[in-house]
């Protein structure tokens, strides 16, 4: 059988087509009213609302999970759940774009570094009654301020209609998240007034079908077109003359052959500083994320949870995202250490079965399994073993640079006097030795909080250079909120992209964000919907994304309930 990723199935000629009708439509479409666009995105949610279950189904048994297994959730969540998101989000900034009117109803503070702190989530009833306690903030650059937000919120939308100019972006999906193609789409397409030609990853072209139901109304118009092909329709797509902008969500390879190109010739472009393609590359790209524990008064009820928290950032999607918890950072001298990793061992082992349905994942954890200071091999029911290693800090560099992109997880421990001494270590050691900025999570007890001082806490997560960090919750849930500008912590440059350069979903628009920040309950009830061990994840994705589609208080109770009992 061959290379999926090699496989063409989109003829030279068509993808011409494509390109011509995009380029015929650039400027129409950079100068569509915001009605217009208004117009589509509620058709866009009839559409999708449409597709919404065969979708979610479709990607499951692809995936390789049972149907009524609750990990079906996953494909509601990460598929058409976070894409009504974005549309309701993008409706909703969109209908009060006059005078950045949106921006009274998010409340703003000045950090204790004199930065700018926009809370985004909750920004509705809704947001407040499903999830209490969650907040998201962006987290602004140096120079924002409330007075000059404003001024730095939808600058695109500045000039003149009749002035714009369009352009075509060329989006290249991802294989692993149902959302991740269409959302990067949303930000070409409503922030910067680009046309698309989205080419999907083969590991997920199946779901073309749907999205071309779900995003009719934009294909109609003529600013965007979706294909399939493998490497050789991506490169060529790369190199066409009508594509002028690029956005890639996949491996720090990928991108590094589309700017520099493959081999001795990238390598030679990228010392002499001469990319092969000169577009504007941005780019979602991973890392070694890391999970930091932070000692503190954990009851055996605090393991218990955290342990399934954990647990789930690394299995979530069978270990393929990009911010799953691939360092494990706990405290040397913590009793509670061992517990927590005994705990975690114990709930992978009884995480639910599923297959590895990545390219390329077994290799990946072969060569993991040779690295670090031994290996434990968890045995699944079902399910590959989850491989965990174990790294001393500085130690091997493989485990600390290396994104394995499958079921393994390495551990490292860090010492300290105290629980502030020992952050600013870990905070240090992910800065300096990980690859990537793209999440990072900190699991804190909330009495530790206190005991370091609110303001002085704020002091040190200023100083994790992470685009999306959590505070006793996953960065995939900023991912989750299209309203949270989501990617790599900003200064990357194409000779050293790490996680990437730029930022999508960002809904409301934001010039210059810094980071997302979400701060949850240190031990959250119900279970959250993520979770590979919740019961009811499938009914209760399927619950939330006809929420997201009518919000309304008569659709609660059976939220509720099914939360209950997840």
């Amino acid at each position: 059988m061959a290379d999926p990723a090699q496989r063409t199935e989109a003829p030279i000629a068509e993808l011409d087509t494509a390109l011509a009708e995009l380029d015929r439509r650039k400027d129409a479409w950079a100068r569509t009213s915001d009605g217009e666009r208004l117009a589509m995105l509620a058709e866009i949610k009839e559409q999708l609302m449409e597709v919404a279950e065969p979708w979610a189904r479709t990607a499951a048994r692809r995936k390789g999970i049972p149907a009524g297994s609750p990990l079906e959730g996953e494909e509601w969540l990460g598929g058409p759940y976070a894409l009504m998101a974005g549309c309701n989000l993008f409706l909703e900034s969109l209908s009060r774009l006059d005078g950045k009117a949106y921006l009274t109803d998010i409340p703003l503070r000045e950090l204790p570094n004199g930065q700018l702190a926009a809370r985004v989530f909750p920004y509705s009833i809704w947001d407040k009654l499903l999830l209490p306690g969650v907040k998201i903030e962006v987290w602004m650059e140096p120079g924002v301020t409330s007075a000059n937000l404003a001024e730095h919120t939808a600058s695109s939308y500045g000039a003149p209609r009749a002035s714009r100019k369009g352009k075509i972006a060329l989006v290249l999906g991802a294989g692993n998240v149902a959302s991740i193609a269409p959302l990067d789409c949303f930000q070409k397409l409503f922030v910067e007034h680009q046309v698309v030609i989205l080419k999907l990853n083969p590991v997920n072209d199946y779901l073309i079908d749907f999205l071309q139901s779900a995003l009719r109304p934009l294909i109609a118009f003529g600013a965007l077109r979706i294909v399939r092909g493998g490497a050789d329709v991506g490169a060529y797509l790369c190199e066409h003359e009508l594509v002028e902008e690029i956005h890639i969500t996949g491996s720090g390879a990928s991108h590094d052959a589309i700017v520099w190109g493959r081999g001795g010739e990238g390598e030679a472009n990228r010392r002499e500083g001469t990319p092969r393609n000169r577009r504007r590359v941005s780019s979602e790209l991973g890392g070694v994320s890391p999970t930091i524990v932070v000692p503190g008064p954990w009851s055996a009820a605090d393991i218990a949870f955290q342990a399934e928290h954990i647990a789930s950032q690394k299995l979530q999607n069978s270990g393929f995202n990009c911010i799953a918890c691939q360092m494990l950072v706990l405290p040397e001298s913590w009793d509670r250490s061992d517990a927590l990793l005994s705990a975690i061992e114990d709930a992978i082992r009884r995480a639910p079965p599923r297959p590895l349905y990545y390219p390329g994942a077994a290799a990946r954890m072969a060569e993991f399994r040779a690295h670090g200071e031994g290996a434990l091999e968890l045995a699944r029911a079902g399910s590959p073993p989850c491989i965990i290693s174990f790294c001393r800090p500085g130690g091997d560099r493989y485990l600390e640079t290396s994104e394995v992109f499958a079921p393994a997880m390495s551990v490292t421990r860090i010492a300290g006097v105290n629980a502030e001494y020992y952050l600013r270590a870990a905070i240090a050691y992910a800065n300096d030795r990980l690859h990537g900025t793209l999440g990072a999570n900190i699991l804190i007890h909330p009495r530790t909080i206190a005991e370091i001082g609110r303001r002085r806490f704020e002091e040190i997560v200023a100083e994790l250079r992470y685009g999306g960090i959590a505070i006793n919750s996953w960065s995939a849930f900023a991912f989750s909120q299209p309203q949270a500008p989501w990617g790599a912590f900003p200064g990357h440059t194409p000779q050293d992209v790490q996680s990437g350069i730029g930022f999508v979903h960002n809904a409301f628009m934001f010039d210059r964000p810094q980071r997302s920040v979400v701060e949850a309950p240190f031990r959250a009830f119900p279970r959250p919907p993520w979770f590979v061990t919740n019961r009811r994840a499938h009914i209760l994705g399927r619950l939330l994304t006809e929420f997201q589609y009518r919000p309304g208080f008569a659709k609660l109770p059976r939220l509720v309930v099914n939360a209950l009992r997840g």
